[in-house]
């Protein structure tokens, strides 16, 4: 069947799209939308499914999937960090609005941490909750004006860990806390897995379907969904990690891009003599372009 082609190891939904219109292949249901913030240097991808087919091709449920691409954004610089910050503020109030309109009694709103914090790239969750000014028990004590003009935002957080530190799935622990503190919304972060090796912590990708813990790290649990939780659930996730095969691939490209049309030619040929060759292609590989290079020297 023609999807399964297209089943690539990625959470964003933005490559997924783009692997089907590299090859012109139509995916109804699906829309694409895309701008750029010169100002900021930030594109800004919507892919929005729309229908359970389009859900069935991407892989991914219906629902609405905001990419923000910021090259950038690896870079030590703390006032473009705040640009970017600002940007997702904005994207993040717009999710909010629906369920935000007349709660004089302050908006609620439950960050989940998600990851393992002893491993770096699956611990973006509770780092970023780690950073977070948690105002749930100041509210509480003191009323929520006590927090100064913010103060219609209640917020709480948890980080949850993973199953192999508490036993428990991740889903159980975030719907026992749902039921008793009862937020207007969940805010779920987790690292995500990536086709591209350059959207590697440059890219955020925000969605209102809820998020999978540990998809970026290929361990999928139950998912924090509306459908599980019974409250609204905002997905924010950042891609930490790629396939082996994906590094390899992009290295490839990058290698033949740099070479003029007959060098591609001859590299190519000697990867074809490589795997013609009994013993590992790597090993094989190596030793043709050692020589290639090097001679006999370059061989050994």
């Amino acid at each position: 069947m023609m999807v399964e082609k297209y089943k690539i190891r990625t959470d964003l939904a933005m490559e997924q799209k783009e692997r089907f219109e590299s090859d012109h292949v139509e995916v109804s249901g699906v829309v694409l939308e895309e701008e750029y913030d010169e100002e900021k240097e930030i594109k800004i991808t919507t892919v929005r499914i729309e229908t359970e087919n389009g859900a069935k091709s991407m892989g991914k449920p219906v629902g609405t999937y905001l990419t923000l691409e910021a090259p950038n954004m690896a870079a030590a610089d703390e006032g473009y960090h705040r640009e970017i910050s600002e940007t997702l503020a904005d994207f993040l109030e717009k999710y909010m609005k629906d369920t935000e309109e007349n709660q004089e009694k302050g908006y609620s709103v439950l960050v989940v941490g998600l990851g393992n914090r002893e491993v770096t790239p699956d611990a973006l969750g509770p780092y970023v909750v780690d950073q977070l000014n948690v105002t749930r028990h100041i509210v509480q004590e003191y009323g929520r004006y006590a927090v100064g003009k913010g103060g219609s935002r209640i917020v709480s957080a948890i980080v949850p860990g993973v199953m192999a530190q508490t036993g428990m799935e991740t889903a159980e622990i975030v719907q026992g806390i749902v039921s008793e503190t009862k937020p207007d919304v969940v805010v779920a972060i987790d690292a995500l897995a990536a086709r591209s090796v350059r959207r590697l912590s440059r890219t955020i990708q925000i969605t209102d379907t809820g998020i999978h813990p540990g998809s970026g790290v290929g361990n999928h649990r139950n998912g924090l969904t509306e459908e599980n939780l019974q409250v609204k659930v905002i997905g924010i996730g950042v891609p930490t990690v790629v396939d082996a095969a994906t590094i390899v691939h992009d290295s490839m490209a990058h290698l033949l891009d740099t070479l003029e049309e007959t060098e591609q030619k001859e590299f190519l040929d000697l990867l074809t003599l490589a795997q013609s060759v009994p013993g590992p292609i790597a090993v094989n590989t190596a030793v043709f372009v050692g020589y290639k290079v090097r001679g006999l020297r370059g061989a050994a």
